[in-house]
Order: C-alpha cells, then sequence, then structure tokens
C-alpha cells in the first residue's frame, strides 16, 4: 500500500513539475514575443551653465563602399590607403593618424548621424557649422549634398542647430560670369530647403552663411549680385582677414568673420564686427603627405588636450557669443574631436566642463553602446524597437530610462 501511494505521489509531483516548467516556458515565450511600444518624445534642449553658443564644424564626406559604388570614399583613402586592408587588432588602413572609435563610417548612416548628434548633445554642442560644396555634380559633390541632407534630418530629430559654411573653392573652373550663376542656383537651393527650417541658425531674424574665403568670387559687387537672386540676404559671414572680397563703399554683404584654426587666437578688435565667430581647435596633425595628397600644413601639438583648453579659455575670456570647433570630424587633417582611439572622449570631457552641462562620459559611453547595439542588431526587429525608443529617452534628455531599455534587452 505505501508503495503504490509512494507512486501515485511521485506521478503528481511529476506532472506538477512538467505544468509548471511548461507554464515558465510559456512565460519565457512571452517574455520574448513581447513587443514594446515606441512612445515618440520631443528632444528637449539642454541647460548649460555657459550660454555661449557652441557648433561644431562638420565635414559630410566620408563613404564607404555600401554608399559609393563599391569603393571606399577618398577621405578615408587619399591616394594610397586601402581600408580594406587591416592589421593584427583588425583596425582599416585610413588616411589619418586618429582612427574613429567606431571605425571608418559613412555620412550618409543614419545610425552614424545620430550617435553624433547624440554625443554632441549630451556635451553641450549646439549644433553643427555644414562643410557644403554646393550643387554642381562633379567629383564626391552629389554625395555631399545627399549626405548633408541626411545630416540636416539627424539634427532635426536630436533638437539640434545647423547652419552652412560653403565652399566657393568649388567654382574655380568656372569662368567669372558662371561663378555668379552657379552661386546664385546653390544660394537659391540653401533658401529654399535649408533657411526657413526651425532648427536652422539664425542671428537678428537672418540666416547664418558662413563662406570658408571667398576664394573665387573675390569683388563685392559680385556679391551683390549673388544675393540680388534672393527674396532676402543671409547674414553672411566670412573668414578672417576676407571682408574685402565681399564689402566695399558701394556694396555691403558681409555681417562679420569667423576665425578659423589658429594656435593663438586673437580677439582683440571683434568689436568691429556685427557678428564674430570664434574658433577652437584641438590640434591640427595632417595625413596630407603620408596619403600622397600634396606635402601638407603646420603641425600643432594637442598637447594632451592642453591646446584645446587654452583655445576654449581665450573664447571665454573674450565673452564671444558664438564659437566654432574646428572641426567634428576632419580626420584628414587631425582636427578630430570626435571620439577616437588614440584619445577616446578626452575632447568631449572637456567639452562638457567647458559649456557647463551636468552630463559625464558615462553617458557619452552608454550612447557608444547604443550605436554599437543599433548595428549589430540593424536586421532584428524586436531590438531595434527597444534601441528606438532608447533614442527617444536620450533626445528627450531622459538617459537613465533610455539605459534601463537597454538592459531590458533579452539576446
Amino acid at each position: 500500500m505505501y508503495c503504490h501511494m509512494t507512486k501515485i505521489t511521485s506521478i503528481i509531483v511529476l506532472l506538477a513539475a512538467l505544468l509548471l516548467w511548461g507554464a515558465c516556458d510559456s512565460n519565457n515565450e512571452m517574455t520574448e514575443e513581447k513587443e514594446i511600444t515606441t512612445i515618440v518624445l520631443p528632444p528637449q534642449e539642454v541647460t548649460k551653465s555657459n550660454q555661449m553658443k557652441v557648433y561644431a564644424h562638420y565635414m559630410p564626406w566620408f563613404e564607404t563602399p555600401s554608399t559609393n559604388n563599391g569603393k571606399w570614399g577618398q577621405h578615408w583613402t587619399m591616394a594610397n590607403c586601402n581600408p580594406d586592408r587591416k592589421d593584427a587588432t583588425g583596425k582599416s588602413e585610413i588616411a589619418s593618424h586618429y582612427y574613429p572609435l567606431i571605425g571608418p563610417y559613412a555620412s550618409s548612416d543614419a545610425t552614424v548621424l545620430d550617435y553624433h548628434a547624440l554625443l554632441m548633445k549630451y556635451s553641450g554642442i549646439d549644433g553643427v557649422m555644414i562643410d557644403w560644396y554646393g550643387l554642381q555634380d562633379k567629383y564626391d559633390y552629389s554625395l555631399n549634398k545627399r549626405n548633408t541632407e541626411a545630416l540636416v534630418e539627424a539634427m532635426d530629430r536630436a533638437g539640434l542647430e545647423y547652419a552652412i559654411v560653403y565652399e566657393d573653392a568649388t567654382l574655380n573652373d568656372l569662368d567669372n560670369e558662371m561663378k555668379i550663376s552657379q552661386a546664385r542656383i546653390d544660394m537659391l537651393y540653401l533658401q529654399r530647403n535649408f533657411f526657413n527650417r526651425d532648427n536652422y541658425i539664425k542671428t537678428d531674424d537672418k540666416p547664418l552663411l558662413m563662406i570658408f574665403g571667398p576664394q573665387q568670387i573675390l569683388n563685392p559687387k559680385d556679391w551683390t549680385a549673388v544675393f540680388n537672386v534672393m527674396s532676402a540676404k543671409p547674414a553672411f559671414v566670412v573668414l578672417n582677414g576676407f571682408t574685402s572680397k565681399a564689402n566695399d563703399a558701394n556694396n555691403k554683404n558681409s555681417s562679420g568673420e569667423f576665425l578659423w584654426v589658429n594656435s593663438n587666437p586673437d580677439y582683440s578688435n571683434i568689436q568691429n564686427y556685427g557678428i564674430y565667430i570664434g574658433g577652437a581647435m584641438p590640434g591640427f596633425y595632417d595625413y596630407y603627405k603620408e596619403g600622397n595628397w600634396g606635402d601638407g600644413y603646420t603641425t600643432y601639438n594637442a598637447e594632451n588636450g592642453a591646446l584645446f583648453k587654452r583655445q576654449l579659455k581665450a573664447a571665454m575670456d573674450a565673452n564671444l557669443k558664438y564659437l566654432q570647433i574646428s572641426t567634428w570630424n576632419d580626420f584628414g587633417e587631425g582636427t578630430n574631436i570626435e571620439p577616437a582611439q588614440e584619445y577616446g572622449y578626452q575632447y568631449l570631457n572637456i567639452m562638457q566642463d567647458f559649456t557647463g552641462v551636468s552630463y559625464k562620459e558615462n553617458i557619452l559611453k552608454e550612447i557608444y553602446r547604443w550605436y554599437e547595439l543599433k548595428v549589430k542588431y540593424n536586421n532584428n526587429d524586436k531590438i531595434s524597437k527597444y534601441l528606438t525608443q532608447a533614442y527617444y529617452y536620450f533626445i528627450s534628455l531622459q538617459p537613465e530610462s533610455a539605459i534601463n531599455t537597454m538592459n531590458e534587452i533579452t539576446f
């Protein structure tokens, strides 16, 4: 009798265990199948104790084989580098002394652009000043145009600002009449596609237009002719020392100047300009000679961040309203502050201190983790939904919620 009851009891226990296991397995399946409901959140503006407007000069010219008909873009290769060649650590051979933390990338990649925008946001950078080549269909200019449009969308998503830095050097092979004609076409495009956008940088209610020069249109009356086709003249800001190319007694086109890479910024005469945009660089260490793109330029040692700090202090002492960091990502010239293997988040840490945000490096590392997950699970719809939600938490300044959302992902 005892043995019979023991067998019955064992069977009951076994059945109960099987039922319990089935319930747990069912719950596991439910957990795996559970889909997050995306809550779309608007971007919020970061609080900074330093009210100076800080922008990063941005190069939208990088291409990978997937975006450039199977070939790496020239700004990763110059004349003699091949990113398909990798060293023992897996690093690609690129035309730079610095290696991006995320490796060589395409400037039209939305995930890359969102990663950059989030890093800027949590470093107190207000937006970007975009190096722009115009609309001519030659060299890689059309790709630059496409990438700029993608960058602008990313800045809008993150609630950051932007302005165009026009490269009139691209007009070099045209006669003067055609230079003016092409510049008019470029200006009308900017007016139609960018100047009226909410996040485009305005000063005195005018869209800010910077120019890296002028280098090709050199007569003030010609700039007057260029701007006459527009409904309103932009706030035109030329490179330091180039005002005479845009203004004279009869033509007033430029509203001010901006400082480019300079080891010893001099702000003693900025009161002479309606607008003055200062500059700060982390250093200058170009790859041109090694990349067989000429002899290169003067090297300015980064001094492990000391040069950058001095330049930021000079801008603070001058009580500047606007500051341009040169640059976010010109890896070819080695003026980049984007996180790189050689210096990590050093320059963004310095920016966080300078702008006076409350965030520290730990948040920048979480943004990097978000990027890595986005790339790794790009084809996983379930995980992508979690990462989309994390992005909305990041742009709405809820980083802890973003981190918690990433931690909820089951792999």
